[in-house]
């Protein structure tokens, strides 16, 4: 029998372990790996499902947001959406009007790609930081150094 995880474990646990699966709702957190995929547990009810290897699976650290100078990681993403929040969950629903969704996410990443940066893209982005804030993973600092960078 495996431990549960715990609310500390939860908080820090990073983005490699988060999923999103194609064709299912919500992000799932990778309990174990098995012969034939894995078993994720969802973020939405708690329920644990195994994924075979041939799901289409992203792992939200491996995901980027295109801007026009390059490609920001998720993480980074989610520290714009925390800092312009206050620490709190979005001001706005992922299920508003496409224009208000665009006005939201230029207010947080002025120097997104507007060409290559849906409202698809921008709903998902909302709805997996309110999913993540509502699980209590809010520690969206990275590993690396390089990122600490503070504007003046």
């Amino acid at each position: 029998m495996r431990p549960e995880i715990t609310e500390f474990e939860l908080k820090y646990m990073s983005l490699d372990k988060i999923l999103s699966i194609g064709g299912k709702p919500g992000l799932f957190k990778l309990v174990t790996q098995t012969r034939s995929g894995f078993v994720a547990e969802s973020l939405l009810d708690g329920k644990k499902i195994t994924v075979g290897m041939q799901s289409n699976v992203s792992i939200l650290s491996e995901i980027a947001i295109y801007t026009l100078e390059e490609e920001l990681p998720l993480r980074e993403v989610f520290q714009k959406v925390q800092l312009k929040e206050k620490g709190a969950k979005t001001s706005i629903s992922h299920k508003a009007a496409k224009i208000e969704l665009e006005e939201y996410f230029f207010e947080v990443l002025p120097n997104y790609d507007e060409d290559r940066v849906y409202a698809s893209d921008i709903k998902k982005v909302i709805q997996w930081y309110n999913l993540l804030h509502e699980n209590g993973m809010t520690d969206f600092s990275s590993d690396d150094k390089d990122a600490t960078s503070e504007e003046e």
